[in-house]
């Protein structure tokens, strides 16, 4: 097996053969690995969650920094254990891009960090790509409306006096979401930007930036990210409201420090650390 790059067929992952994307994990391996040494570039075909599966192997011993891609998830998973449907775009080509990072990471404070991982992404991505409170990317039309262009899991596992290993999920829609009844928002997809792209173009726009930034945030925290989280964030000014166990009704008002959403409400500052965050009809 190359220590550089390590692919598994579908009958290692559980999955049925299907037509082979061109997936430039070396070219990608080469520009991440100086990044965080030690690094390991996987391609699954199918699997239950790249989020899971690197945790699993984190609790079996194995902490080794790893970017794990999935043609097709089985069992994605959102904030609060809510499911990620994946789309399959054709029968060669899978619809949404799925990867996991997961690596050791002992940051001074945790506070902010995915909002920190939506800014790195946000900006590699577009212009229009804007984040909704917490872990949301959204696609913001002419009316500056947002839909849903994809998401952002973060999950760590105690490693005894050790740092954590963090895995950070990302799911992006390649092209529009089927219809289900677990989708709860209307849903943007990448195609709408760029009509021809593929999923690994997307994991190259998206891979270094992310671990970049998440070297920034372990070296500097969400500070290095509060300006640029700013400059995309899409409830600012918006009438919002949380959901529980912080409900809060009124004007969203950009973030603390800590990356807590500041609601203005007819009873002052609400400060909201958890929990969902809708926006309010104007």
């Amino acid at each position: 097996m190359h220590p550089r790059r390590r692919s598994l067929d579908p009958s290692q992952s559980g999955g049925a053969a299907c037509a082979p994307l061109r997936w430039p994990l070396e070219a990608l391996w080469a520009r991440l690995e100086p990044l965080r040494p030690g690094l390991s570039v996987e391609l699954l075909h199918e699997t239950d969650s790249t989020n899971t599966r690197l945790l699993e192997r984190a609790r079996a011993g194995d902490a080794s920094p790893c970017l794990m891609v999935a043609e097709r998830q089985t069992a994605g998973r959102g904030r609060r254990g809510r499911p990620w449907f994946d789309t399959p775009a054709d029968d060669a080509e899978p619809g949404t891009l799925c990867f996991s990072l997961g690596l050791p990471f002992e940051p001074r404070d945790w506070s902010g960090l995915s909002l920190a991982v939506g800014v790195a992404l946000a900006e590699a991505l577009h212009p229009r790509v804007r984040l909704k409170w917490p872990n949301d990317l959204w696609l913001v039309d002419d009316d500056g409306l947002g839909r849903k262009l994809g998401g952002v899991l973060v999950e760590t596992l105690p490693q005894g006096s050790g740092p954590r290993y963090t895995v950070v999920g990302v799911g992006l829609n390649l092209v529009a979401p089927a219809p289900h009844p677990g989708l709860e928002q209307p849903t943007a997809h990448w195609r709408e930007i760029e009509p021809q792209a593929r999923v690994p173009d997307l994991l190259e726009r998206a891979a270094a930036p992310l671990l970049g930034a998440l070297g920034v945030f372990e070296r500097e925290g969400f500070a290095a990210f509060a300006t640029r989280y700013a400059a995309r964030d899409a409830l600012a000014g918006r009438e919002v409201e949380a959901s529980r166990p912080e409900a809060a009704r009124g004007r969203a008002d950009g973030v603390e420090p800590d990356g807590a959403l500041r609601v203005q409400t007819e009873a002052g500052l609400r400060l909201v650390r958890s929990g969902e965050v809708s926006v309010r009809p104007c």
